[in-house]
This record gives structure tokens, sequence and C-alpha cells, in this order.
């Protein structure tokens, strides 16, 4: 009998330990989430310009084509210059054209100071650019140019160069 119920306990215990080291995992379809992955925002590269003893670093926050508005992080710091500059009159916008966008508002910290942050905000471009360029201009006296590819080349079809 003692024989017995160890050998029970031994063969619970191995296909209890067999199903938590080989139990199979759900694997999702990527098919399956493809819309959800069209929705989901995606994670843009922050840059970063360190000029004139002022450090700018810009970060695009909404940059989806089905967006009415078009929004940058934006941080700011220095020790020995005032950050005194209307945002929305310092930066504009650059297409793939060429052709310039100012911003419909800044909502963020007011000018002056020594650390300043918040969101430029633009209206969303038609059609979709391949690339952009955020230019501001005249913070501690210099320009500074932040860019970002939105679509990508698709490498040797004429016919189709954008992969969205």
């Amino acid at each position: 009998m003692k024989k017995s119920v160890i050998t029970i306990l031994l063969l619970v215990a191995s296909i209890g330990g067999f199903l938590i080291f080989f139990n199979p995992k759900t694997v999702s379809n990527p098919t399956q989430n493809n819309s959800d992955a069209l929705n989901t925002p995606q994670k843009w590269e922050s840059k970063v310009d360190d000029q004139a003893s002022v450090t700018v670093t810009v970060t695009p926050s909404d940059l989806r084509a089905e967006s009415g508005e078009w929004k940058f992080d934006i941080v700011m710091s220095t020790h020995s210059v005032e950050l005194d500059q209307d945002m929305t009159k310092i930066a504009v916008l650059i297409d793939y054209s060429d052709n310039e966008y100012s911003p419909v508002r800044w909502k963020g910290a007011p000018a002056g100071g020594h650390h300043r942050e918040g969101t430029l905000i633009f209206a969303s471009i038609a059609p979709y650019p391949q690339d952009l360029k955020l230019n501001i201009k005249n913070i501690g006296g210099v320009q500074r140019l932040f860019s970002w590819i939105l679509v990508k080349k698709i490498k040797n079809n004429p016919k189709n160069n954008f992969n969205f």
C-alpha cells in the first residue's frame, strides 16, 4: 500500500512537472492583430541639438496620417541663455517638397527661464509626406533642424516606392 501511494504521488508530480515545463504557449497570429497595430501610435525617435549652450530635445508624439494635429514634445535647457522665444513664431515644419507650415499653437511653459518644455502643435499635412523637418530658429542665436523619415521606400520596386 505504501509503495502504491508513493508511486501515485510520483506519477502526479511528474505529470504536473511536465505540464508546467512543456505547456504549449499560445502564439498570436500577426495578421489577426493587424488592425490593432494600425491604431497603435508609433514611437518616434527623439532628436537632440546641443548648440550655443542650449540643449533642445524634440520628440514627435503624434504624426499619424489620420490625426488632425501633429504634436512635437519639446524640452529646452540652458544655464546661460534666456528661453524667451515665442515658439509659434520661430518654428516651422517642412515637408519633402520644401513647403513650410507654421504651428497652430504652443502648449507648455511660457516664455522665460532656463528650463522650458511643452508641445508644439501643427495641423496635419496632406498628402502624407515621405519625411519631415522641424526647423527651430534663434534659440541661442542658432538654427536647429530636426528630421524624421515617415515613409520607408521599398527597394527594387519602381512602381511602388512607399511602404505604408
